[in-house]
């Protein structure tokens, strides 16, 4: 089971107010909103929780790579498929030499 499961289920069977899971879903927002997180709150975990979160990190880090690199894909076919060049793009060879 991938992290991000792990830690929805994690924080939905604990109540509200358990610290553990609200660190962790702290962490999660923090993530998703490109917010600060205080990281010494993940000190105060016990071990099994604190694993938890460090694989959510990588979890979340694997995940952004994908999303980053399927939008750089979609991008690029847009580009691809344009029939204007993009800004920055060379011309051939043969069209810039005036020799």
């Amino acid at each position: 089971m991938n992290a991000i499961k792990e830690a929805r289920r994690y924080i939905e069977r604990r109540p509200p107010e358990d610290p553990a899971a609200r660190t962790l879903a702290a962490l999660v927002l923090a993530l998703e909103t490109d917010r600060g997180f205080e990281l010494s709150s993940l000190y105060a975990l016990d071990y099994k929780s604190f694993d938890l979160a460090i694989e959510v990190l990588r979890d979340w880090r694997l995940d952004r790579y994908y999303a980053g690199k399927a939008k750089l894909f979609d991008l690029s076919m847009q580009v691809h498929e344009s029939p204007e060049a993009p800004a920055g793009a060379t011309a051939p060879a043969d069209a810039t030499s005036s020799s």
